[in-house]
């Protein structure tokens, strides 16, 4: 049977700070180059068929440093979408909506959690 790794990108200064982070194409911190490189040493020796990757600078640039060679770029391993929610933290959502939960409510003009499922569903497929 195949082994599925899953990867997510290296820190961002909005990943730093609680801030959801979907389509904004923000850079790794310099703590996310650090993890990045880590993770390459932790992945040292395995071999991989294929490495797929989010379109995201972010999820590129975590493979890179990691020395894991992307084969393709998969535009439905894009990080939820936020809609309205883009670059709040979950505390400012959760002022103004106390019960809000992602995976229950999704984002406003953004996804609902089904449509996450099958992007998922379309990669691994």
């Amino acid at each position: 049977m195949a082994e599925i790794v899953l990867v997510r990108h290296g820190q961002t200064e909005w990943s730093a700070t609680g801030r959801h982070t979907s389509y904004t194409d923000i850079p790794l911190t310099a703590d996310g180059e650090r993890q990045a490189q880590l993770l390459g040493k932790a992945l040292a020796g395995r071999g991989f068929v294929a490495v797929l990757s989010s379109p995201r600078r972010r999820a590129r640039e975590t493979a890179e440093l990691a020395g894991l060679p992307v084969t393709e770029t998969v535009d439905d391993l894009v990080e939820w979408d936020y809609g309205e929610y883009e670059g709040v933290t979950t505390k400012r959502i959760r002022a103004a909506r106390p019960d809000w939960e992602l995976w229950r409510d999704g984002c406003p003009a953004g996804e609902r959690p089904d449509q996450v499922g099958a992007r998922v569903d379309r990669v691994l497929d």
